[in-house]
């Protein structure tokens, strides 16, 4: 059914070229379920935020959460990976890695040179996006040439496989028109009356919708998901991570897309939207819990059961990411390599960490750090 405060897009096949420019009228989001679904995700949200600023090393969060989030938004586009193949390819140098787990982690180097971007020019730009881009599919062009035939293809194999499910606008001059627009929403900080958590969620949405690259804009879209949250200032580093969620609900999230650009069915994107944000704050909220208590633990058990010098140094480094390797701390200069050696053995007896041996390296991984990234 046709809405005149919004102008949808019914045909599949037909480019939406008449997308509607941003902002939306207001009265799609002043509702009172879309209030109270927000109250919840900003409650959470905030106390996400609450406790990851109590964090002395936030180079223990950052580096494990964003690899869980690089995993989660890969799976969505069909790449695979393994955890220990992934913790191990992170724990290695770069030139080592191959297949997959070198997608994945593409795409978490792409979530820190963004925000890098964004510390150094405080606004989002065409650039970023097409940094963005760049980093996580290895493209080098940039936006779709103007009549490039892209579709939006129905996945899996059943009847409708492969059939057209939405069409992005094409044209000359129409990707740089749409994406000047969404650029400006976002970077607009003179509407008070629009909130970050119902902004992120329109632009999303508007993003995916004028679908500006050849490959990876899902990739993109959830990126700058996090990074929209960091500049408006509702977290302090990028640590919320929706692709868990979306994968879990991919169907429904799909569906959502699709409500808005043929129904013009905004409160089921934002309702959706929001408590993604509430589960995934609430989810990761525990994960930080979950990791203190556990390095806490582990602290009284090497105080009392060992003579390791420095046991907090020790610490720090073995839950900064799952998989740790003497080299690590010879790197970090905590100890010579002999000692690394004997300190990294003894948390094996201790049950702490177990040392498997992978392509001739000897790697050890934490036990409890790997248990808490993968409930």
């Amino acid at each position: 059914m046709s809405d005149q405060r919004y102008r949808i897009n019914p045909d599949r096949t037909v480019p939406w070229n008449n997308l509607p420019k941003l902002p939306i009228d207001s009265t799609f989001y002043r509702d009172l379920d879309v209030f109270e679904g927000l109250g919840k995700a900003k409650a959470a949200l905030g106390k996400l935020q609450g406790r990851s600023i109590a964090i002395p090393n936030q180079g223990i969060l950052v580096n494990t959460i964003s690899l869980q989030e690089a995993k989660a938004s890969s799976e969505i586009e069909h790449i695979f990976t393994t955890d220990d193949e992934l913790y191990k390819a992170f724990s290695d140098e770069t030139a080592q890695i191959k297949g997959p787990a070198k997608e994945v982690l593409r795409y978490r180097e792409s979530i820190w040179s963004g925000h890098e971007y964004l510390d150094q020019h405080r606004k989002f730009d065409l650039e970023y996006f097409e940094l963005i881009y760049r980093n996580t599919t290895q493209y080098t062009d940039g936006l779709r040439k103007p009549f490039a035939q892209t579709y939006i293809r129905q996945g899996g194999s059943g009847p409708n496989a492969g059939k057209p499910i939405y069409t992005p606008p094409r044209g000359e001059g129409v990707l740089e028109d749409l994406m000047g627009n969404l650029i400006q929403f976002v970077n607009d900080t003179q509407q008070p009356e629009i909130d970050p958590l119902i902004k992120v969620a329109i632009a999303h949405l508007q993003f995916e919708a004028i679908h500006p690259f050849r490959d990876g804009n899902g990739r993109t879209g959830r990126i700058f998901n996090i990074h929209y949250l960091v500049q408006s200032g509702l977290l302090d580093l990028p640590i919320l991570y929706l692709s868990k969620y979306i994968l879990r609900e991919k169907e429904q999230y799909y569906a959502n897309l699709a409500g808005v650009t043929q129904r013009a069915a905004w409160k089921e994107w934002f309702l959706f939207i929001f408590r993604g944000i509430e589960e995934t704050s609430l989810d990761t909220f525990q994960k930080i819990t979950d990791i203190l208590n556990a390095k806490d633990a582990i602290l009284h058990v090497l105080e009392r059961e060992t003579s390791i010098a420095r046991p907090e140094s020790l610490l720090e480094a073995i839950f900064t990411q799952p998989f740790t390797k003497v080299k690590h701390l010879v790197d970090k200069k905590l100890y010579a390599e002999n000692t690394a050696r004997q300190y990294l053995n003894q948390l094996v007896e201790l049950g702490i960490c177990e040392k498997r041996k992978i392509s001739g390296g000897d790697y050890y991984l934490n036990l409890e750090l790997y248990r808490i990234l993968g409930s």
